[in-house]
């Protein structure tokens, strides 16, 4: 069957390609893709032809945010069926490395993800009209969830996993640095567990109106109000957890300030090496805390929108056709009007 990629050949050159899509193989699924959301990487391999040491060395089709219809179904695959409507899991750990065994799934050492210039050949993506799946990777999604918001359900895995290592969220005061796709979502997942106040940071008015409704209590343009943290900065601090999603060294420095003596970083927002306030995460005892990815998490994420506990709609700026690829990159890029952009296939 021949159908439609969005192609990254470098640096801001994609192109609307076509190609050709086999029969499911045993344990395989045809996926008739429905939406899928630019990520940050997507958009770094497009601004910038890669990140820090990962460069696009030959043509990859971007996407791993996808969801879609199962069409066709291989040879013993029983759990799914032509017509269900399914969220895909963008990872593929190998099952038997040192790490797979001990459980720690989401550092597997030959782990393979949708989209990813990580290895070459490079992992193709989900931005295309049809893809073979394996027919673990693809979850069943309610009747009444709209496809963009199962394609949600990667980066709400990720803020689920971010969770997850924060510990017990219930009744405490929680501060998010950086309003983005994954921020927001962490403010969701905060909200849903309980936390008894979040204040977000960022410095788009655009972004913190999306993060009011995923559930911040109060939010701060850092840009307009240069000192409006400086309330949360006395006496060693207020905050008992805080979600750094920006990696940007001054939202660093602010979450370490505003945080109260023994509380706790989420480190979710990555970079290269960044300069840290060492002296106050050690007299304050702050534990500093990274997280990489999901793996059961993914289920969870799937669960949570399917059940409706966790709303992903407000952070869905915008949704454009394959065929308008390039202006999705672009509006995706600019962080005064976008959150989450869409391509619809």
């Amino acid at each position: 069957m021949q159908i439609r990629v969005c192609r990254l050949y470098g640096k801001r050159d994609i192109r609307i390609e076509t190609d050709e899509v086999g029969d499911p193989q045993p344990g395989e699924v045809l996926v008739q893709m429905g939406a899928g959301g630019i990520c940050g990487s997507d958009l770094h391999y497009y601004q910038d032809g890669g990140f820090g040491p990962i460069r696009v060395r030959e043509p990859i089709i971007l996407g791993h945010e996808v969801a879609g219809t199962v069409v066709a179904v291989g040879p013993a695959v029983t759990s799914l069926h032509a017509g269900d409507r399914v969220a895909v899991n963008p990872s593929r750990p190998c099952g038997h490395c040192r790490y797979c065994r001990d459980g720690k799934f989401q550092h597997c050492l030959e782990m393979r993800f949708l989209g990813s210039a990580m290895r070459f050949p490079h992992e193709q993506g989900g931005f295309r009209g049809h893809m073979l799946l394996a027919a673990p990777q693809c979850l069943p999604i309610a009747d009444e969830v709209p496809i963009g918001e199962a394609a949600c359900s990667e980066p709400l895995a990720v803020c689920v996993h971010a969770a997850n290592r924060a510990g017990d969220i219930r009744g405490r005061k929680v501060l998010v640095t950086g309003a983005g796709p994954i921020g927001a979502l962490c403010v969701a997942v905060a909200a849903h567990r309980g936390a008894s106040e979040i204040v977000v940071t960022d410095l788009q008015d655009a972004t913190l109106a999306i993060a009011e409704k995923m559930g911040a209590t109060r939010t701060i343009n850092v840009a307009k109000d240069a000192n409006a943290m400086d309330e949360y900065f006395k006496d060693k601090g207020y905050f008992d957890l805080a979600f750094e999603c920006s990696a940007a060294p001054s939202a660093i420095h602010t979450a370490v300030s505003a945080l109260s003596p023994l509380g706790r970083l989420v480190q979710v927002g990555v970079a290269g090496e960044v300069l840290v306030p060492l002296n106050l995460i050690v007299s304050k005892e702050i534990e500093l805390l990274g997280t990489h990815r999901f793996h059961a998490e993914f289920a969870q994420a799937v669960d949570l929108i399917n059940s409706r506990s966790i709303d992903v709609s407000p952070m869905i700026t915008a949704t454009y056709a394959l065929e308008d690829a390039l202006a999705a990159f672009e509006a995706a890029g600019d962080r005064t009007r976008s959150v989450k952009v869409q391509l619809a296939f």
